[in-house]
């Protein structure tokens, strides 16, 4: 059976529920009832927290590339989910085309955007920047709704998935199960982030993103071009974003409005954790990971966004600076 598709709140499924142990609810002994249902209840916590995890980590790469994109260049991206369905296309093509595995057209999806991001920078984004902000917010909602009609032109309004040998495969540690996919997808987004923070804080092109992000001004006089960064930023930022679509295809449906549900989320997370801090995102992304995940289990399906939005909420109202404070990309 393939994935659900997705509600009114467009949230991915849960795993299955977890089944009672052999023996309890069998037994005429009330305290063994009472001590089984606890040790359940635990295992269900349990459960919704791994599920949260595993998402919150596609999450935080979502949200890192739009985090490094406001934190290089001081442009809040509005079409950044839009990428993130534009690498969830490509790897469905691939897929239907090539029959190649999500896991693997990843490595082509993130090098292509790259290209496309800095080409996309250096046409339109660069126009904007230092512009008002009403100009920048225009630009990047005009160029959202471009790409999703595009797409929406050229694939329909159908839902599609990729069928993968694993797709429905889970792996079992103790009572608690893993979904081959999503810890796949969790396992690539939390190497792809470390890999983003290794070349910011041990790569000279990191240390000139970086020095752009804090001091643009010595860095020009460092001879640094603020241009090139910037355009290195967006190209990052957005093929972080199309990566995260690539690893989401076993497990999501792809269509043309699908950015619409991420975006909110990345903006939700890269608020929480610190508006430019990359750390602060990945902590962001995790923790609204669980939050869904816990929400889901034991409120409602379609209310999986009411926790998050609490959260941040109470972020906005006592800590708007974020969990580890404002503009740090490192």
């Amino acid at each position: 059976m393939e994935s659900v598709i997705p509600s009114a709140a467009k949230r991915p499924e849960s795993l299955p529920p977890l089944l009672a142990r052999e023996g309890h609810g069998t037994t005429d002994s009330s305290c063994r009832i009472s001590l089984g249902l606890k040790e359940m209840d635990a295992e269900i916590v349990l459960q919704a927290i791994v599920n949260g995890l595993m998402v919150g980590g596609v999450y935080a790469l979502i949200a890192v590339g739009l985090t490094l994109i406001f934190g290089v260049m001081n442009v809040v991206n509005f079409a950044h989910g839009e990428f993130v369905m534009l690498g969830m296309v490509m790897t469905y093509l691939l897929h239907l085309f090539f029959g190649m595995d999500p896991g693997v057209s990843i490595l082509l999806v993130i090098p292509v955007m790259l290209g496309v991001g800095a080409l996309i920078q250096k046409g339109l984004i660069s126009r904007v920047i230092g512009q008002p902000d009403e100009a920048q917010i225009l630009l990047t909602l005009g160029l959202s709704v471009l790409l999703t009609n595009i797409a929406l032109l050229f694939m329909g309004p159908d839902y599609r998935s990729v069928k993968t040998a694993y797709k429905l495969s889970v792996w079992a540690v103790g009572p608690i199960l893993f979904s081959v996919p999503r810890l796949l997808a969790f396992v690539l987004a939390m190497a792809f982030s470390g890999t983003l923070w290794l070349f910011l804080t041990k790569t000279d092109l990191g240390k000139g993103l970086r020095a752009v992000a804090e001091k643009p001004e010595v860095a020009v006089l460092m001879g640094i071009n603020p241009q090139r960064m910037h355009m290195l930023a967006f190209g990052i930022g957005i093929s972080l974003a199309a990566g995260a679509g690539s690893v989401l295809t076993p497990f999501f449906y792809t269509f043309p409005s699908v950015g619409g549900l991420f975006v909110l989320i990345a903006f939700v997370v890269v608020v929480l954790g610190g508006m430019g801090n990359i750390p602060g995102a990945i902590i962001g992304a995790l923790a609204i990971g669980v939050t869904e995940s816990l929400t889901s289990q034991f409120v409602a399906l379609d209310l999986a966004m009411l926790g998050v939005f609490i959260i941040f909420v109470l972020v906005l109202v006592f800590k708007p600076s974020g969990i580890l404070g404002k503009g740090k990309v490192y």
